[in-house]
């Protein structure tokens, strides 16, 4: 009952959060402009960004099943795709505090995987699509400095590139403090989390595979991004869409809000603002993209509906089996997690 408790104020501390960055955002701009944005958007240009964004799961797919290899799991790839696109209807549209990645856990361990590789697998393609992002962000930053003048957002996003390389470089170089500093329980799970993560991008037989999947989906949003700017008619640049939507999808991922609204239109908002980008314009960009979000989401839910573990599926579970997963040692051993 507690737990329930928690999940429904947690939940709607963070609709209340996106529906207070909306109205705040809203309260500046011309609803009418912005709605006439939504309804004369080109339905082409729509298709190409839902088309991209859907193209998109196949590359997802792609990188989480490269992962799943190198930890030794022979995962199907239209099964990883079924569970990937489950996951995304659970994030984007159920009103639950228990995200995609709990139920991709749960699923994994439904087709016979252990929990040592569904955790790190999962937990692996999200900080793997992290390093992707701030690679992006790094390459973009001399673009930024020649195109953008207001120095402020030149401090925050270069500060955002800067703390997220230095965050990256500690956890993978972890293990290679002094013993006495990494042998406290929670450091050390980061420490083999780490060296999970290294060992994938820099050892592993297709390193360069799964670094250039994770930088190509990004860019790929970016490219959506692109699509339904022209389809509003915002003169947006194919270099200022991959210099600043990346910043974008990184502050969309912090978990403060349902599944990045309002954290995704202030950022966006922001973000193209620098390239002259009207606001109302860049809302109607990050409002479009939410809404093939969804769509995407939808076709998940479909999915789920027809999927066998269905009936099975309990949200108490998946999320319970998310938080007391236990850490598992850099040779997949289990560690007990108390005392």
């Amino acid at each position: 009952m507690q737990s329930r408790f928690k999940q429904a104020a947690l939940f709607s501390v963070k609709l209340l959060l996106s529906i207070a960055v909306l109205v705040y955002i809203a309260r500046g701009l011309d609803l009418q402009r912005l709605r006439s944005h939504l309804v004369s958007v080109d339905p082409l240009l729509f298709v190409l960004a839902l088309a991209l964004i859907f193209f998109q799961t196949f590359l997802l797919n792609g990188r989480w099943e490269l992962i799943m290899r190198a930890l030794g799991v022979s995962l199907d790839w239209l099964a990883g795709w079924r569970i990937l696109m489950i996951s995304l209807w659970f994030n984007q549209v159920l009103p639950s505090s228990v995200g995609g990645d709990a139920v991709r856990m749960w699923l994994l361990r439904q087709r016979g995987v252990q929990w040592p590789e569904a955790v790190k697998g999962v937990a692996a393609d999200r900080f793997t699509a992290l390093i992707g992002l701030i690679a992006l962000m790094v390459a973009g930053l001399p673009f930024l400095l020649s195109r953008v003048s207001d120095q402020a957002a030149i401090l925050a996003i270069g500060g955002l590139t800067l703390a997220g390389v230095a965050g990256t470089v500690v956890l993978l170089t972890l293990d290679r403090l002094p013993k006495r500093l990494i042998a406290h329980r929670a450091i050390a799970s980061f420490v083999r989390f780490g060296a999970l993560v290294r060992f994938l991008l820099l050892q592993s037989e297709r390193r360069a595979l799964l670094f250039g999947s994770a930088l190509l989906i990004h860019l790929v949003t970016a490219a959506a991004c692109f699509a339904l700017a022209r389809g509003v008619g915002a003169q947006l640049s194919v270099v200022d869409a991959g210099i600043l939507i990346p910043p974008v999808v990184l502050l969309t991922a912090v978990p403060i809000s349902i599944s990045g609204w309002g954290v995704r239109e202030g950022a966006m908002v922001a973000c193209l603002g620098l390239a002259g980008v009207p606001s109302e314009e860049a809302l109607s960009v990050s409002l479009l993209l939410g809404a093939i979000s969804v769509i995407i989401g939808l076709v998940g839910g479909a999915i789920w509906l027809a999927s066998p573990e269905r009936g099975s599926y309990s949200a108490d579970k998946a999320a319970m089996a998310a938080q007391d997963a236990p850490s598992y040692d850099g040779l997949g051993k289990e560690v007990s997690s108390h005392p």
